[in-house]
């Protein structure tokens, strides 16, 4: 074995902040290491390396790494970004990977204070459904703050359509054993809107894990004009999660206006019964999607959610 290949090691990646990636060769050991020359050259249209990934690094002779290869992906969830400089290499967006290889997504609403915004729901089921994580769930947060029957009422559709809705409550401890036991040993995103109580129920699941996700993505953000906005943390109970607290919005990336409906899984079952082979289900004769929403079999809420999210699609379609 040469001295080279001795001193490779396989990692994954916990941080990235302006091309330098900590690598998670243990519980006990991270390194800081720099993408190899020719991979920065192929992180023009995409992030080569990301949080999540599994990579092979060589050690150098100061202690720091370099990343050799990043190995393949099982999931992808990724948002549209503005270009800007060199690092745009002229297109008008690249892809931002919010997190690879995740198995599991969490995305956190409030039952009240503020009330949930389902349009931006569909907008991060959508993304990962897009994404290939294997299990997308719904957590609705401050349960004590709303009338049981209302909230319920309010996210049954999704769960008719197969998603997991955990009902919650930092302050009352309702279902937090629950969320426990579905993060332990996975790689998870646990994300949603500000305000929503995230941190309070991090804490619960972990006493401390909210402040420390906080403090660590702080320090990231000193002195930068963005940030990834998300970091994986190490889980006591084994596993790792992935806190993004700067998803206030989410531009979808690479879906084009004509596939929106596939990511929809209340919408995609009747798309082949419509009359056109490219029916936008707005206003063509004969669409089976319509059909539905008039008999209820579809939320009309979740239909006017698609058909205002494939305008914005159209638009950006339109634009580039």
């Amino acid at each position: 074995m040469s001295e080279e290949s001795a001193r490779l090691m396989e990692g994954l990646v916990i941080s990235d902040q302006s091309g330098f990636f900590n690598v998670e060769i243990s519980k006990d050991q991270i390194i800081t290491c720099r993408l190899r020359g020719r991979l920065m050259e192929e992180a023009q249209s995409s992030d080569i390396a990301a949080i999540g990934d599994r990579v092979t690094i060589q050690l150098l002779s100061d202690g720091t790494g370099s990343i050799e290869a990043v190995l393949p992906r099982t999931s992808v969830l990724s948002r549209a970004m503005r270009t800007e400089g060199k690092r745009g290499a002229g297109e008008s967006e690249r892809e931002q990977i919010i997190i690879a290889n995740a198995d599991q997504a969490l995305f956190v609403f409030a039952a009240a204070q503020p009330s949930p915004n389902l349009k931006m729901l569909d907008r991060f089921l959508v993304a990962g459904e897009k994404s290939e994580i294997a299990r997308l769930m719904i957590v609705v947060n401050k349960m004590d703050l709303e009338d049981n029957s209302v909230t319920r009422a309010r996210f049954l559709p999704y769960e008719k359509m197969g998603y997991t809705v955990l009902y919650t409550s930092a302050q009352d401890d309702l279902g937090v054993d629950e969320v426990k036991l579905l993060l332990k040993d996975h790689l998870s995103v646990f994300t949603g809107p500000s305000g929503v109580g995230k941190t309070s129920m991090l804490n619960k699941v972990q006493p401390g894990l909210g402040r420390t996700v906080k403090a660590v993505s702080q320090r990231r953000s000193e002195g930068m004009h963005t940030t990834r906005d998300s970091v994986l943390v190490h889980l006591d109970m084994g596993g790792h999660l992935a806190d993004t607290p700067g998803m206030r919005s989410l531009t979808l990336y690479d879906i084009e206006p004509e596939e929106l409906d596939g990511y929809y899984r209340d919408i995609a079952p009747f798309v082949s019964a419509c009359k056109f082979n490219d029916c936008s289900h707005h206003n063509e004769a004969g669409c089976a999607v319509r059909a539905a929403v008039e008999n209820g079999t579809i939320a009309r809420a979740r239909y006017q959610s698609y058909l205002q999210l494939r305008e914005e699609l159209e638009d950006a379609y339109a634009v580039y």
